[in-house]
């Protein structure tokens, strides 16, 4: 399939606005997860230049959540909106709880539609109009309460495109830190867009590198960020 989804190669405000994260372990490090805690709601929001999405779920248990989600993605050149809505199920495929640290997998399937709007003009090819859309992914990750690391891949295929964005993090906090005590993360973020996503048609992909000060207490989390094209990253998190 041609790369003709194009986003600008500089994201310029990744603006994450996503109410919800995992809080299992009160003197555990806290960190972002698919799923809440048991009979807990989780809502999401991120933002940047080429890409806005929102999730709402619900975690019935510990293990499982489930609930709607949007996307929104931007070509480079403004000339391409593509609009996803979906439906999503959360999984706690694996966890390791030890003594000083925790482990888990996740992986995450569902369904919706995209509206794909192009401008007059464009030559990528792209198509106008609805399609069905499955969406699917999964996330690794190793946490301490001063050592962090993450794997995570989103997946939105259909039979007129297919996007991927894989995201890897790697953090170190300066001092230890309890539920009900602000923690501080330094972390680096690098990420990679497939399927036409910050790279123009035909040219080698690209990946993109955060610097990110990551700060929670609680069930309130901010995240302010840089990336190597000097565009700044901000997220919140929120959950109840």
């Amino acid at each position: 399939m041609p790369n003709y989804f194009v986003p600008h190669p500089a994201l310029k405000t990744v603006l994450t606005s996503a109410l919800g994260l995992l809080f299992l372990l009160p003197a555990a490090t806290v960190n972002a997860k698919p799923i809440a805690f048991s009979d807990g709601t989780t809502v999401m929001h991120e933002r940047n230049t080429n890409m806005l999405e929102t999730q709402v779920f619900y975690a019935p248990k510990y293990w499982w959540s489930v609930g709607p989600g949007f996307i929104q993605l931007t070509s480079d050149d403004k000339k391409i909106q593509r609009e996803i809505t979906y439906l999503q199920a959360s999984y706690l495929v694996k966890r390791w709880n030890m003594e000083d640290a925790q482990a888990n997998i996740f992986a995450w399937s569902g369904l919706g539609f995209a509206k794909s709007t192009v401008k007059t003009g464009v030559g990528y090819g792209d198509f106008q109009g609805n399609t069905a859309v499955t969406r699917w992914g999964a996330q690794g990750d190793y946490e301490t309460r001063r050592v962090y690391a993450s794997f995570k891949t989103d997946g939105y295929s259909s039979s007129k495109f297919t996007h991927r964005i894989d995201t890897l993090q790697l953090g170190l906090a300066p001092y230890e830190h309890d539920y009900d005590i602000l923690a501080t993360w330094f972390v680096l973020q690098a990420r990679h867009y497939t399927g036409g996503l910050r790279e123009s048609e035909g040219a080698t992909p690209r990946i993109e590198k955060t610097a990110i000060l990551r700060l929670f207490k609680g069930p309130l989390w901010v995240e302010i960020g840089i990336n190597q094209e000097h565009k700044s990253q901000l997220m919140f998190m929120f959950n109840y």
